[in-house]
Parts: C-alpha cells; structure tokens; sequence
C-alpha cells in the first residue's frame, strides 16, 4: 500500500449515468506518468460543473479523477524538463477527460502538458489564472496574430472566468473593452477590471441575428457562441476578428458567410487543450508580463474541496463571478 490520497471521482452508476464521489485514493492507483505533483491548488471552470454535476459527459474513461487544472510542486520526474521541488502547473490537456485531473491530492501526467511556473506568480495565482485565464491570453495572442491592432473589443460572456481576465489583459495593452453581461449588480466589477463601457446581454443575443449589421467592433473574445457570437460576427468591422472559446449559448451558429467575405472577418477557434509544450509555455510568458496582479487578485475567491459540488451546480446556474481557487494540498 502506498500513500493515500483524497480526490473527486467520476464513474458510471447502477442507471447507466455517471456520478461523482468523495474517495480516498492510493499513490499506487496513480496512472502512469513522467512528473508526478504533488497538488496544491485545483479552480472551477464550466466544464468541470459539468463534469462534477454529470450533466456533461466530460469523462471519456471511468474511473476519472475531475478537475481539468492543478498546480503543486513535483515530487518525482522522469523528464528531463522537471526535477522534484519544481513549482509547476497543468491546464487543460485532457485533464479530467482522459487523464487524472487536478481534484486530488496528487497526480501524474505526462510531461508536455506540464510548465513550470513562471516566477511571477505563486501556485495559488496560477490557478486563479487556470484553464479560464490560460484561454483568455490564448485569445488575446490570436487578436493580436489577426491584427487587431487598436479599436473597440467586446468580451462576451464578461462576467466569468475568461472574460474577466480578457478584460484585465486587453485593458492593460490599451484596447478599449466594452463588456458584454446579464448581471447589472457585476458593472462596477467589470469597470474596475478595465471595461470602459458595459453592454447590455440582451443586445447580443438575438434570437434571428441578421447576416450584417452596422460596423463596430474591431475584435472580440466571445465564450458564449450560438446567438451571440453570430450577432458579434454581423457588428465586426472589416477585417476584425472574433476569438470564439465557449459555447455556454449553444453549440449552433445561425450565421452566414457574409461577414467572411464581405468583410474579410476572421473566426478564430481557440483550442486550450491541444497545444504545443512551446505554445504553453508562450503563452504562461506572456500573463507573467501582461496581466495586472492586483486584478487577478480582486477577481478571485478561494473555496474548499468540499465545496466543489455546490460551485459546480453554481457556475452552471450563472452565479460564479470571475475566479474560484480550489484549495486541495494541506
């Protein structure tokens, strides 16, 4: 028997359904990895209350240990990248889906979905950060590779995890944010992040958006989707770009290709788990230098492993603002 640890698990049930449970682990069921952490912290993201609520299928092997982030600090490596006592984090990478995630006390991944911690931030920070910030600079890099050199970006989606850290990251490069939200008690938050106006959710989410409407927006970051994002598209200016992330209105886009060739805009996927170790690793660079840390800080709240499933059916409902850090490691 090795050490045991405790950890939130999914796995099928009597029904055919999956479900979640507190279990308490041993070091001996880790599955195989280069580096194995030792986890300090874990956050919350839509997908894992979807995972922990079962209302998404996230898992795709059983039993799985939820949570797609974690930072810690090793405790043994087989790359030559890490060495035990590293202060290190994991975002995305299949974690929670394929790979043993970041709710437990341990864990052992492969090397390549592994960076080491930039200086600039402790292991609490990087997962105030998270999955969510990690998109939201992704996002920023691809504007910036389109082009999008100045004007008028809309954050959909504003008040959560990605879109608050958009809006700290695009403010502090001088965009000009106009931030997209449901919550009117979340308007002074979203000023103090950098949004210089706030508009209105309604105003985007038309239930027949027309294929062009007047010029706008010079770019955006849109975790939303479906209405949305098709009405974001019809209001860019020529040759903007929109940085789609999220689907939380629905995976159908009812647009057409007039505002692609037309307008010459660009769509652009962001894919947070497949990546690169480089491209990792760049983009960690790059919140090091770019994000305002007395922001990330006013955006984030810290919660208990045990208080995982009532975030998870909140951030589902809505109600989660900016960040939650989950403390899992004594």
């Amino acid at each position: 028997m090795g050490e045991t640890f405790r950890a939130i698990v999914i796995d099928k049930d009597a029904e055919g359904g999956v479900a979640a449970s507190f279990r308490d682990l041993d070091s001996g069921d880790l599955p195989a990895g280069e580096v194995k952490i030792d986890v300090a912290y874990s956050t919350l993201n839509y997908k894992d209350g979807l995972a922990v609520t079962g209302r998404g299928r996230i898992a795709r092997r059983y039993p799985m240990v939820c949570g797609v982030d974690l930072s810690g600090t090793v405790t043994e490596s087989a790359s030559p990248d890490f060495r035990p006592g590293d202060r290190v984090v994991a975002c995305g990478g299949w974690m929670g889906e394929t790979i043993w995630g970041g709710y437990a006390e341990k864990a052992s991944l492969p090397a390549d979905i592994v960076v080491p911690l930039p200086d600039a931030f402790d292991l609490r920070q990087a997962m105030a950060i998270g999955t969510a910030g990690f998109t939201a600079m992704l996002a920023v890099m691809a504007l910036e590779g389109a082009g999008v050199e100045d004007g008028e970006i809309v954050v959909t989606g504003a008040g959560g995890g990605v879109g608050s850290v958009a809006i700290a990251l695009l403010a502090r490069l001088g965009y000009q944010v106009a931030a997209s939200t449901g919550r009117p008690s979340l308007h002074g938050y979203l000023g103090d992040l950098g949004a210089a106006t706030i508009v209105a959710r309604e105003e985007l989410d038309n239930e027949q958006p027309k294929p062009l409407e007047s010029e706008r927006w010079a770019g955006g970051v849109d975790s939303v989707g479906g209405n949305t994002l098709a009405t974001i598209l019809a209001q860019t200016r020529s040759h903007g770009a929109i940085a789609a992330c999220g689907l939380a209105g629905g995976v159908r886009l009812p647009t057409t290709v007039m505002p692609f060739i037309l307008r010459g805009v660009s769509l652009l996927g962001i894919n947070s788990v497949v990546l690169t170790a480089a491209r990792r690793r760049a983009a960690w660079a790059r919140l090091a230098t770019d994000l305002d840390i007395a922001k990330l800080d006013a955006m984030t709240e810290e919660a208990s492993l045990d208080d995982v499933p009532r975030l998870a059916e909140e951030i589902l409902a809505g109600q989660v603002r900016g960040r939650t850090v989950i403390a899992v490691g004594g």
